[in-house]
């Protein structure tokens, strides 16, 4: 119920501020044709969402005979968390990152990227692995899904008041829209406001999951060592990807862009680490790759062990 809740929350939310730009962008006209956009974003982000990520990813279906190991891996988590077995997907990225999408657990879906695989120990795979199950199984992927579909018609807008203004389009202020400064104004802060709404439904949704993962693994220190990992290889190994679905991904994979950071849809690494070993939470950022204290798997035998995998 909760959950269900939030969903139409963010939907109303994202609908009137789609609405709201609309009538600056055009007035009256304009609000009208944003609320006829809103409306059909709703169904979409509802039916669709799920599948236009995962080609905005490039990202390919696979199975037993494809990826045993992956494939056996989240067999196992699922059943461990009382779920149906959802499909898997592998991102062509180098970045180690993955999420979960879906508008149910008898329609989700896991992607990791091909960096995550070849990055990452067993032990620390299974952590994220549970970690996206332990947002299958609390219902939130739908919201995360939609979000990312909602901000990306907000920003799309922004775009287009940007062209607007550049063009000398836009309604004056007797017409009830805005003149070129107001769209340009506008066309910068909406991306600003779609953000703030992704954070909202972002932040504690991780720690949830997190929580939720470290359960169905059956441990937490899988789950730790890898956002430990993916928080210094984020910086390092920057991600293509789209703003609008960063609130998706286990770890921002914006985090390496100064402005953006300023925005993140995710909670501090170091203070997501920290929940789940039950410790005080360091001021100092995570590790790079290669620093430190290693994990209790070796990260060689991890590559090779998941380099059969990828490159079957």
């Amino acid at each position: 119920m909760g959950n269900q809740f939030k969903t139409a929350l963010l939907l109303t939310a994202m609908t009137v501020f789609i609405i709201f730009i609309g009538r600056l962008l055009g007035g009256q006209q304009g609000m009208i044709l944003a609320f006829l956009l809103a409306g059909a974003m709703n169904f979409f982000s509802y039916w669709f969402s799920d599948r236009m990520v995962l080609r905005m990813y490039r990202a390919r279906e696979v199975d037993a005979s494809q990826a045993p190991e992956l494939v056996a891996t989240v067999q196992r988590l699922s059943r461990n968390a009382g779920l149906p077995m959802p499909r898997v997907y592998i991102i062509p990225q180098e970045a180690p990152n993955a999420f979960a999408t879906g508008r149910n657990p008898d329609h989700a879906v896991v992607a990791v990227t091909e960096g995550l695989l070849r990055l990452m120990a067993p032990a620390e795979i299974e952590g994220v692995l549970a970690h996206e199950l332990g947002h299958v199984k609390n219902r939130d992927i739908l919201i995360g899904t939609v979000a990312a579909t909602m901000a990306g018609a907000v920003m799309m807008l922004a775009t287009m008041a940007r062209w607007s203004a550049i063009f000398g389009g836009g309604r004056g202020d007797d017409e009830g829209g805005l003149g070129g400064i107001g769209l340009i104004v506008m066309s910068l802060l909406a991306p600003i406001g779609a953000m703030i709404i992704q954070m909202a439904v972002s932040r504690s949704r991780e720690y949830q999951a997190d929580a939720t993962g470290a359960a169905i693994a059956g441990r937490p220190d899988g789950l730790a060592a890898a956002l430990e990992k993916l928080g210094g290889y984020s910086k390092q190994l920057p991600m293509q990807a789209n703003p609008s679905t960063a609130h998706m991904f286990i770890v921002n994979p914006l985090s390496g862009r100064s402005f953006r950071s300023l925005f993140s849809t995710h909670p501090p690494i170091e203070e997501r680490i920290a929940r789940l070993r039950g410790t005080t939470p360091s001021n100092a950022p995570p590790p790079p790759p290669g620093s430190g204290k290693p994990s209790s798997t070796s990260l060689d035998s991890g590559k090779a062990f998941w380099d059969r995998m990828a490159n079957r």
